[in-house]
This record gives structure tokens, sequence and C-alpha cells, in this order.
């Protein structure tokens, strides 16, 4: 497979509108939230006056507002018990008010777990819940803002994430900030996201609603006026209806051009998708890049050309990005699965090739990121391939994804040595993995005296993508 990269322009709007899909699923929201967002952020900014370059960055600020979405999952399941992804999408439709916290708290905590510990769990956050809150913000703006930093973003879009969740009357999270200290990025990219929420739940009716009461406290009233404006506007309620909102985004963006995506930002994006995917939980942190570094190993044994493995890279980069679609209460359990969890986690191979086979630029690496858990003998999913239905590249991450989930720790043991997990692999020869690409790991980790060797090579990997 590993066709050679397209040399076609790749615009970043249409690159980061699709992308964004990855982030609504793992805050809980209809796929579409950041888009919708965005089409409301940009209305209410032109109703503003805002100029050309302003309006692009508020573009891009509320497109990636969701970037460190993922950072702050594990902490909710460990301390709400909760499904995060249930949690984050009810939270935001919770005003701040006394009576809604505290039904939030009591109907959201530990839903599942014991009586004492779903006690403890609701006890535990009405002691100490507005730290837990503050910290749990912060975490997420923080992390988000750092991969804008990563993705080229210019300050602007940093501070507009950072401050998301900050609310006109100084009553918002995590730094307590107050009327124009604001940024209006952030201002208007919660608005955006208030809208949707509630629009996408309850109608155009409580959408304006939410707008209207939350008017001096959440939003600037001129703001707040802004949007109120539009409630007349039909045609901005009939293109915020629409399925292909996404393309409208994507043509729709602001600026003196177009902003083209070249070889080495398609890598900056796919790394940076990566980190949120490995954010989401302690125990892969760092997964996709080890997954990247030992897949290129092996193609690099076997002989790919320098473009192909760089194609190979993106696609090991972003092979569990559908993992930001399940819950940490089954990422993180530390025993073994049900069979309902079970189901939960084959979905995952499956959301990823959804989300990379709408994107363009990443169309090509779906079918990779979607077979990375089958096997030879058919008895993987989520298709149950076998034999010649599975090719080479997908063998190969399938190979390095293997060797890095046994040499990790993990929820249910602790990471295990080399050997012991290479023996392990040699049973799987023929049956799950193929034997060249078992074959070429073994050759490339023969070449290094030991384990932390090979890791130290990460930065090399790290400078080529």
């Amino acid at each position: 497979m590993a066709p050679a990269q397209p040399k076609t322009k790749i615009r970043v709007a249409e690159l980061l509108s699709a992308l964004s899909h990855a982030l609504d699923i793992t805050e809980g929201q209809p796929v579409g939230h950041c888009v919708r967002a965005c089409w409301t952020g940009i209305n209410v900014g032109q109703k503003l006056g805002l100029t050309q370059a302003q309006l692009s960055d508020l573009y891009y600020t509320i497109l990636l507002k969701d970037l460190g979405c993922s950072s702050n999952a594990a902490r909710i399941c460990a301390h709400y018990l909760a499904d995060d992804l249930t949690f984050k999408r009810e939270f935001k439709k919770v005003d701040g008010s006394l009576p809604q916290v505290l039904n939030f708290v009591i109907t959201q905590s530990g839903v599942k777990a014991s009586m004492a510990d779903r006690f403890r769990s609701i006890v535990s956050t009405l002691r100490h819940g507005g730290e837990i809150t503050r910290e749990l913000l912060e975490t997420r703006c923080q992390r988000g803002a750092e991969i804008a930093r990563q993705m080229h973003f210019n300050d602007n879009v940093q501070q507009g994430i950072l401050n998301l969740d900050e609310h006109w009357d100084g009553r918002g999270q995590p730094d307590k900030l107050k009327g124009p200290e604001i940024p209006l990025y952030s201002q208007i990219a919660l608005l955006g996201q208030v809208v949707d929420v509630y629009y996408m739940n309850d109608g155009r009716a409580e959408a304006i609603n939410a707008v209207q009461s939350r008017s001096g406290s959440w939003f600037d009233p001129k703001v707040a006026d802004a949007f109120l404006a539009l409630a007349d506007d039909q045609a901005y309620w009939k293109t915020l209806a629409r399925d292909d909102l996404s393309k409208v985004i994507y043509e729709f963006e602001p600026g003196q051009g177009a902003r083209i995506a070249d070889e080495d930002y398609l890598d900056d994006i796919a790394q940076a998708f990566a980190q949120v995917v490995d954010s989401k939980s302690p125990f892969t942190a760092g997964h996709s890049e080890r997954v990247t570094l030992f897949a290129d190993l092996i193609a690099e044994q076997m002989g790919y050309s320098a473009e192909k493995r760089r194609w190979l890279r993106r696609a090991a980069l972003l092979h569990d990005i559908g993992k930001l679609g399940v819950s940490n209460s089954v990422l993180d359990k530390p025993g073994r699965l049900d069979e309902d969890e079970f189901k939960e986690i084959k979905k995952h191979p499956v959301f990823s090739m959804e989300i990379l086979a709408n994107i363009k630029a990443f169309g090509d690496i779906a079918p990779v990121a979607g077979g990375h858990h089958e096997r030879l003998d058919g008895k993987g999913y989520p298709k149950g391939l076998r034999g010649d239905q599975i090719d080479m590249d997908t063998r190969i991450v399938t190979v390095a994804d293997i060797f890095d989930a046994l040499t990790a720790d993990r929820p249910y043991r602790a990471a295990m040595p080399v050997e012991k997990a290479l023996g392990i692999m040699r049973e799987m020869v023929d049956d799950a993995i193929d034997r060249n690409c078992f074959t070429a790991l073994c050759a490339a980790i023969a070449k290094f005296d030991q384990l932390p060797t090979i890791e130290n090579h990460a930065g090399e990997l790290k400078a080529a993508v």
C-alpha cells in the first residue's frame, strides 16, 4: 500500500476543520461541534467589526478550542467515578448556579459505583469541588495552548484557548479573570460553545435564552448582543444546520489568503494530534510516538524508501486517534474488561478509520489505522480480516503496537522486559503477526544493547517527523 505522498495543496483550514471532529468526540459532543461553534463565532466577530486578521485568529481559536480536552479525562474518571464522555457532555449544560451544580454532582458521580464509593465521591466533590474544577480546567486549557503553539499558531490563538473557561463576572476558571482581562477570542469561543450545546440539545430558542441569561455574567453584554442580533438571521441558522458545514467553514476561512499545509506541517499536525490522543490516559503517555519509532525501525529494516517511511510514520502517529471516543472508565480499568467494555474498546479502530477517511491529507492512512488490531488468522477486529487482506503497512504498525503494549505499563500489569515481550510475540508469528515484520523488529532491537538506548533514538525520530 503506502502510496506516494500527494503533492496537491492541502488547506490548513480544511485539515483542521476535519480533525476537529476528533476533538468533538472526546468532549462527548455531536460531531461538528467545533465547526458549528466556529460558524457562530465568526458571525459574532463580524457583528463586532473585527478585522480579517482578527477573524482569522478567532477562526483557529474556536476550531482548536478543545485541543487540551483529553488531558483531564483520566482525572475525571478517577475522581467522579464517571464516564468522562458523558460527564463532559452534561457539564457543558451547567450554568454555575448552586442548584444545578448540586444536581450535576449527585446525578453524575459514581453512577455505576457502589453506594459507599459513590457517597465518598460526592462528599469529596462538595468539599473540594472548586479546587478540583479549577485544576481540571487549568490542565485542559494549558495543554491546549501548548499544543496550539506546537502547531505554529500565534499568541493570540494560544491565549484564546488558554482562557476559554473564564467568565465576564470573574467567576470563571482557572484564574478568575474579569471583564476585559479576558481575551475577546476566548469570550466569543465560549459563547459559540454554549450556543451549540443548547442548539443541538434543545433547539434555537434555548440557545438564544442561554446567551441572554448569561449576558453580564458569563459574557460581555456587547458580545452577547452581537449574537442576539443574529436571532432573526435566517441565513445564519440555515447554514448552522447544514450537514456539510465543515466544507462551508474551510471555504469561509478569513484572512488575506488560504493557509497551505506543506509536508513538514502535515508531520507537525500528525505529531500534535498524537499528543492529544496520548494525553487521554496516563497509561498511553508517549504510546503513539513509541509505536511510530518501532514502526519506522521495522520499515527501515525492510527497505522502505524515505518517502514511504514518512508516510508510515504519520499512520503510526494517528493509528489510535479513535481512542478519543472511548471512555477512560474502560481505557484505564485495572481489571479484566467485561463483554460490553470490550465492545467499546473494539470501536476505536473504527473511529480512527472514520475520522481519517474524511481528511484529504490523511485519507490514505485510514486503512492502517482501522486495521492495526486485525490478525493474520482472521481472529482480530473490527472486520476479522485475514492473510492477504491485511497489507504490509498495517502489519508493521500492528507489530510495533503490540511490542509497545507489552513493554509499557498498563492498568492491569507492569511493563515486561524486552526479551519476555519478544518471546510472547514469537508465539504469535504467522497466527496474529507477520513473520517478516517480527524478524525486522528483532533485527532493529539487536542493534541496541538495551531498550533505553532505543528510547534515546526517539529524539532523532522526533526531528524527522
